[in-house]
């Protein structure tokens, strides 16, 4: 098992129980499995299906939220498989067993080009670049939007445009097509995987959203120009109010100068606390105690309207990105403006 795309120090909950669990051994494990739903119980084999070689200090880490110290110098080297399937067949009857173990070898099958977080971009885009364009859009619908968009960063200008359009408009694709696909990548690039396509417009905006101004420039441009209606959805969904998280303190401070004081206060009706704070901190003292005192005292409002209000402070910071005032979206969103 590769477990180059786990990331040891970020795991989740699910992901902890079942390093712990493994950790833990068979008999213990089947004894908490009794205790759980199936719900629970196939969450976490999942995990532990994913897993081959535990680094040590991930168990002393997870241990040490479960117990009060454990430690190991030594790697856990277990395989998953097999240690799900002893488990699962001592906490339940075996057609109950196979079935869940099946059903998790079919979750781990379908998975979409899991294999692609391990990769070389740029030895990745280099194989793709001369390939058919159509066959470009399916690999990168598959592929984690920030690998996307690394790969469509990398490719001739003059095919990003074609690229992106395919994407956008890429529906199902049968199966046995994105398996042909995926076996050639797999074998060219010594990694392991397979999938199976869906792309769409959520899917190209997914990749905009990573890729630099330049190729995001080069992208819109073509697809304005063969469907319009499309870019504009694009556009649409490229940016929302929950986004402005990313514009920096002297930027935020020149949208809220283009923005009314009741558009705003409505705008912030379903904000996150990290939105809010973002905003709120870029006022003055007295207009941030006025405006929280303004939401207080809202009472019920349309979704819709608040929709619409979050959409206008957006374009708002669009129209002052357009100036070159403030930069936003995508990975020169941190750039400094000189």
């Amino acid at each position: 098992m590769n477990d180059s795309k786990i990331d040891w120090q970020n795991l989740n909950g699910v992901q902890k129980t079942a390093v712990f669990l493994l950790s833990m051994g068979e008999s213990y494990t089947s004894a908490i499995f009794k205790t759980m739903s199936d719900d629970e119980i196939t969450k976490i084999a999942n995990a532990m299906a994913q897993f081959g070689e535990i680094p040590s200090e991930a168990i002393s880490a997870v241990s040490n939220e479960f117990v009060t110290l454990y430690e190991s110098e030594d790697n856990l080297i277990v395989s998953g498989d097999s240690f799900l399937k002893k488990v699962l067949e001592k906490a339940m009857d075996k057609d109950k067993a196979n079935r869940m173990i099946n059903q998790i070898e079919e979750n781990k099958r379908e998975a979409p080009f899991l294999w692609s977080r391990g990769v070389n971009t740029e030895i990745l885009a280099g194989y793709l670049e001369p390939e058919h364009p159509q066959t470009v859009a399916m690999v990168l619908s598959n592929l984690p939007p920030d690998v996307a968009a690394e790969i469509l960063v990398a490719m001739p200008d003059d095919k990003k445009g074609g690229i992106a359009l395919r994407i956008a408009q890429l529906g199902q694709v049968p199966d046995d097509i994105v398996r042909d696909v995926d076996e050639a990548l797999r074998k060219e690039l010594g990694s392991v995987g397979t999938g199976r396509s869906s792309g769409g417009v959520n899917a190209l905006v997914d990749i905009i959203n990573n890729v630099d101004k330049a190729t995001e420039d080069v992208v819109m441009e073509l697809i304005e120009e063969e469907n319009n209606e499309m870019a504009g959805d694009i556009r649409q969904l490229m940016f929302v109010f929950e986004d402005m998280k990313v514009i920096d303190d002297r930027g935020m401070r020149e949208v809220l100068k283009k923005v009314e004081s009741s558009q705003l206060t409505l705008a912030l009706k379903t904000a996150s606390e990290e939105m809010k704070q973002k905003i709120l901190g870029n006022l003055s003292s007295r207009a941030a105690e006025m405006l929280m005192e303004d939401l207080e005292v809202m009472g019920p409002v349309k979704l819709s309207e608040v929709e619409e209000a979050q959409q206008e402070i957006v374009n708002a910071a669009k129209e002052l990105e357009a100036e070159g005032t403030i930069t936003i979206g995508g990975k020169g969103a941190g750039d400094i403006l000189v």
